[in-house]
């Protein structure tokens, strides 16, 4: 299995990438291999650095970067030899068998959408979050930003996606799926969340379990709660501003510590033809590190090819 790697992405690259490449190969099979795609100087220069000399690790050099100020689709154009541009062309040409990058969401999100494609039938690919749980594991939400406007079929294709995902990859048997709105009864909700439960209710295709409210987020109620992007943003950047709080209180608390988006690495772009991890792009090494270990969990679960069956 070969992953690819953008190093040239991120608030900290090339180090942090390359640096977390480095550990990644610690806890990864040894029949797992890396393709580092960015500059290919700076990343012999700092595995040099680290005496780190391995088969498991190739570069493709790829010498321009796309910023987080590039505008994402005229860049893909403009840069053809950009690491995220580079990057898709071994994904497509299946010479890596999943991308991940902390670089521009944007750019990956066009690039996933334009030189992977969507699987047939899928309206509306998305990324998702883990929501960590008081009493242990996480449940998942999504859509987390890709979507900001949705309509209630591409909802419930989300609750299709997060089903699969939650059953693939976090090995949870029929996960229990939740629509999240402002209250628990059927009637409850905007025009989107009404109509989106009628479809919901009663479905063969998932195991849906009603309404959700935003103090169930973190109990479990639900294995997969299903929102538009906009909400889900909402509910990821509140997330995250509660771990800052507890850092900046002296909050030492493991449950808490979940939080940090350092645990996690990075989430697949659920919906198309191959495997794309998004990371963040403050990511340092133990991020990237982690980021390559799910993208590994994502490709062996073989998540694509079960959302391709279901999509038939």
């Amino acid at each position: 299995m070969k992953l690819g790697l953008d190093i040239n992405g991120g608030d900290f690259a090339p180090e942090a990438n390359v640096h977390g490449a480095i550990l990644a190969l610690e806890h990864l099979p040894e029949e797992v291999q890396l393709v580092l795609v960015g500059r290919a100087e700076e990343a012999e220069r700092i595995l040099k650095e680290r005496n780190v000399s391995s088969d498991r690790i190739s570069i493709v050099d790829a010498p321009d970067a796309i910023t987080m100020s590039d505008h994402p689709t005229r860049a893909l154009a403009q840069k053809p030899n950009s690491s995220i541009a580079v990057g898709f062309d071994l994904l497509a040409n299946k010479e890596i068998d999943s991308f991940a990058s902390t670089g521009n969401t944007g750019a990956m999100l066009v690039g996933s959408m334009y030189k992977i494609n969507a699987i047939p039938g899928v309206i509306r690919p998305c990324i998702t979050s883990v929501l960590p749980l008081l009493e242990g594991g996480d449940s998942l939400i999504l859509d987390v930003g890709s979507n900001a406007d949705c309509k209630p079929d591409v909802l419930y294709q989300f609750a299709i996606l997060g089903s699969i995902y939650a059953s693939s990859v976090m090995k949870v048997s029929n996960p229990r799926v939740g629509l999240l709105n402002i209250g628990e009864e059927e009637g409850k909700g905007n025009l989107l969340t009404q109509a989106t439960y009628k479809l919901m209710k009663g479905s063969c295709d998932f195991n849906f379990i009603g309404n959700v409210e935003g103090r169930d987020l973190f109990t479990g109620k639900a294995d997969v709660v299903v929102c538009d992007g906009f909400t889900g943003n909402i509910v990821l950047k509140e997330a995250e501003g509660i771990y800052s709080i507890t850092r900046k209180l002296g909050i030492e608390s493991p449950y808490f510590e979940r939080f940090n988006y350092e645990n996690y690495g990075g989430t697949p772009i659920l919906g198309i033809n191959s495997d794309v991890i998004i990371g963040h792009g403050i990511s340092n090494d133990i991020a990237v590190k982690n980021m390559m270990e799910h993208a590994y969990f994502v490709a062996a679960s073989g998540l694509t090819r079960k959302i391709k069956e279901a999509f038939k």
